[in-house]
């Protein structure tokens, strides 16, 4: 399987699904077990959204027309569209480079993974 322009994909993609697998599944069991179903519509929607801003921004460079602020699109990222993200800088190949946009949004990243790391591991001292 190969996706033009990425390379390793099979890599990419098992860790890609190893970073989602944490706060997919943390989602779910908040969404299934009745607390709420926001966080399992959050990620996905949040994804779309960031990754369709993205494409603008990647259009508007190549155009060189107005572009979308960083902090907007680390916002976008923030509010659970790290996902979709993470997918456009691969896909598109836009912000994949620049170091001084890379650290904030992996550090978005483990923000997330930390945010589910949690309750897991206070429910295990708990015990």
């Amino acid at each position: 399987m190969t996706v033009q322009g990425v390379r390793r994909l099979p890599l990419k993609l098992a860790i890609f699904l190893a970073l989602c697998a944490l706060p997919g599944l943390g989602a779910a069991h908040l969404a299934f077990s009745g607390v709420s179903w926001a966080p399992l519509l959050l990620y996905p929607l949040s994804s779309v959204v960031t990754a369709a801003l993205y494409g603008y921004d990647k259009r508007q460079a190549r155009r060189q027309g107005p572009r979308i602020a960083e902090k907007v699109l680390h916002l976008g990222e923030l509010c659970g569209g790290w996902p979709g993200a993470l997918l456009a800088q691969q896909l598109l190949r836009h912000k994949t480079r620049k170091l001084a946009y890379q650290v904030p949004f992996w550090l978005i990243v483990a923000l997330h993974q930390a945010l589910w790391l949690m309750p897991l591991w206070l429910a295990g001292h708990a015990a």
